[in-house]
């Protein structure tokens, strides 16, 4: 009978309830929460750099800093030779904001005029572009200051007069009076005179004689504890300093070694004078 027969293309009832319903799609909530922690993830990455950057930069500019010893100027206290490991020393760079330095600190310092340049060649590249990094990174560190800086002792200071002449047997004298410095290895001295047939190394001086000069006010006279093998300032005498330091051009006072780690501890001052 015609009642009994249904039409293909119409939907029963519940069919068209069912399609009117709003689906739902159940996701894993780690899904969702897969960027967000990603994302916090690098912040706080971001934040500890900056942190540790800023620290770092702090404490290079105002507190301490870290310098290599190039040469062997000051041995037997700070190492530094062709193909060994130079010592790198750690400077201290408020002490002198609030005193002024004394005679044996050992200390960090730009050279004042270019007569101390010698063979120094900037560590910067070439490139303008890694050149401004370099100095940026050198902010923190991370790379050599442009500057020639050099390690030595302070032997006397403004207003001082020291001197030095191989006949009188007295070696370096400041203010007329004979040094006492116990930092000098004189077997070194000697095996020095003697490598090189007599011209280093020799005399009370441990090389020629040099002064009367008078330090002045605001200014340093400095040696290397390896007299024989130190181009101080007894080799810049006839600059417009008379070899002496401006107090302005030093970087810090030398506290300890940092590496490497056999030699590692304090760099003591010895007062010559005392």
């Amino acid at each position: 009978m015609d009642d009994d027969k249904t039409n293909g293309d119409e939907t029963s009832p519940v069919d068209a309830d069912a399609a009117d319903e709003p689906k739902f799609v159940i996701k894993d909530e780690s899904e969702d929460d897969e960027p967000k922690k990603s994302g916090r993830f690098l912040r706080e990455i971001a934040i500890i750099v900056a942190i540790v950057l800023g620290l770092m930069f702090v404490f290079t500019q105002f507190f301490f800093r870290q310098y290599v010893v190039p040469s062997e100027s000051m041995e037997p206290t700070l190492m530094g030779c062709t193909g060994c490991s130079n010592d790198r020393i750690v400077v201290d760079k408020m002490v002198y904001r609030f005193s002024d330095p004394e005679p044996g600190d050992v200390v960090v310092f730009k050279a004042p005029t270019s007569s101390w340049d010698g063979t120094w060649v900037s560590p910067r590249s070439s490139n303008p572009v890694v050149h401004k990094i370099q100095d940026v990174l050198s902010w923190f560190s991370l790379s050599p200051p442009d500057e020639n800086n050099l390690v030595k002792r302070v032997i006397a200071v403004g207003g001082q007069t020291v001197q030095c002449t191989n006949a009188d047997g007295k070696g370096v004298t400041v203010n007329g009076k004979p040094l006492d410095e116990p930092y000098i290895d004189k077997s070194m001295q000697v095996n020095t005179n003697t490598e090189t047939d007599g011209a280093l190394g020799g005399g009370s001086c441990y090389g020629s004689d040099f002064g009367p000069v008078k330090v002045p006010d605001g200014n340093v006279w400095v040696m290397g504890d390896n007299r024989s093998s130190s181009a101080d300032s007894r080799a810049h005498v006839d600059d417009e300093l008379q070899g002496t330091i401006p107090v302005s051009d030093i970087r810090g006072k030398v506290r300890f070694i940092l590496y490497p780690f056999s030699r590692f501890g304090g760099v003591g001052s010895v007062n010559p004078q005392g």
